[in-house]
């Protein structure tokens, strides 16, 4: 049997990780500010992350939801508190696209509305109804498409009031990144999030805080939502939550009601994936994670806005974007063979750092010594 091939793979075989690097099959090793698609957020094979799974795989690995799952509420209670959101609840299932599908399915459910609003080169995932948020016709199936999704141009503040104004009551939620991961590292203005908070209070709307990549600490606050000083109805998140280990989740507001039957999972919640998730967040809350990438993230965007022929250097903490020049388009790939650094891209001239967010200055100067060094070098 063939793997199924739709994945372009770099010729690599990964075989060992520890923190911000990682070793190939030859021993020779590469920095990782790529973190495997933002998924590492505590450094790759964190030891206490380690041993918490070592610790409940020797107890219990997975029993379904059909009973109680002490490991659940302790995550719950955690996360709540690091994140600032006691009051919420937590429903976990096992990834982004996972996540957003159920934060999509509640806001419909709350609402009994069916039209959602998201937005140009917004990514949600690629199950049915987050895939249909999002703004790639090329991954949307014709069993996907459906006109329950209208897309607003990013950040447009005034395109949002004007479909409110025209259909707000028939809105079931507005779903945004708070900075677009996929779509090129775009940032959404305190005003933009604040008038989505707006709108939705004004017409009963559920505001849904895509956080999947933007959020658990790596934009410098928990979720980049906060930085606009608002508060969202659910927010959904992964990748980073379990630091390699799959879980997602959506923390609800508690005006957000469940009942019996309301959603469901086989796998999320299951004890090995919350050992996971807790080991986590007591090492971002232990060794300061979410302040370190404030204080690497703004020397990273400062270091690179230093370098001229980079453009539009953007971001929030570990979680930056910048336009490559013209004249070295092949920069990514330059970084990854000459220099033994993986970054990651969005088309057609973007590359995006999402490391660990226990990145060091050390590690963040070696990614900048080879950018400028490749820079420097006259193409042709």
């Amino acid at each position: 049997m063939k793997l199924f091939d739709v994945y372009p793979l770099n010729n690599i075989t990964i075989t060992r990780a520890k923190g911000a690097r990682v070793w190939d099959e030859q021993g020779k090793s590469y920095l990782d500010m790529y973190g495997g698609h933002a998924v590492i957020s505590i450094g790759h094979t964190h030891p206490h992350w380690v041993e918490r799974i070592e610790e409940q795989l020797e107890m219990i690995a997975f029993y379904s939801n059909s009973v109680v799952i002490p490991q659940q509420k302790a995550l719950a209670e955690l996360l709540g508190r690091i994140s600032g959101k006691e009051n919420y609840q937590l429903f976990l299932c096992n990834s982004g696209a996972e996540a957003n599908e159920n934060a999509l399915k509640l806001a419909s459910f709350h609402t009994g509305r069916r039209k959602i609003i998201a937005f140009k080169k917004a990514f949600h995932g690629r199950t049915s109804l987050a895939v249909a948020a999002t703004d790639n016709p090329a991954i949307i199936s014709p069993v996907n498409q459906t006109d329950a999704v209208i897309f607003l141009p990013f950040n447009d503040v005034d395109a949002l009031k004007a479909v409110f104004t025209a259909q707000g009551n028939d809105i079931a939620a507005v779903i945004v990144e708070g900075i677009q991961g996929v779509g090129g590292i775009n940032v959404a203005t305190n005003e933009f999030l604040q008038t989505i908070r707006e709108c939705c209070d004004a017409y009963g709307a559920v505001y849904i805080a895509d956080s999947v990549q933007c959020g658990y600490g790596r934009s410098g606050k928990f979720y980049s939502h906060d930085f606009a000083g608002v508060n969202a109805d659910i927010y959904s998140m992964a990748k980073g939550m379990g630091n390699g280990f799959p879980i997602g989740a959506i923390s609800i507001a508690p005006h957000l009601h469940p009942k019996h039957g309301m959603l469901g999972t086989t796998f999320g919640g299951n004890q090995l994936a919350c050992a996971a998730a807790i080991a986590v967040l007591e090492v971002i809350e232990k060794e300061g994670l979410i302040a370190n990438a404030a204080t690497i993230g703004d020397y990273l965007m400062q270091s690179l806005r230093e370098i001229p022929e980079l453009k539009n250097v953007r971001g929030r903490g570990l979680m930056i974007g910048f336009d490559m020049p013209d004249s070295h388009t092949d920069l990514r790939k330059k970084l990854l063979t000459d220099h033994f650094i993986f970054t990651g891209e969005a088309k057609p001239n973007v590359i995006r750092l999402l490391p660990s967010l226990a990145l060091t200055r050390e590690e963040a100067d070696e990614f900048l010594e080879a950018v400028r060094k490749e820079i420097s070098v006259p193409v042709g």
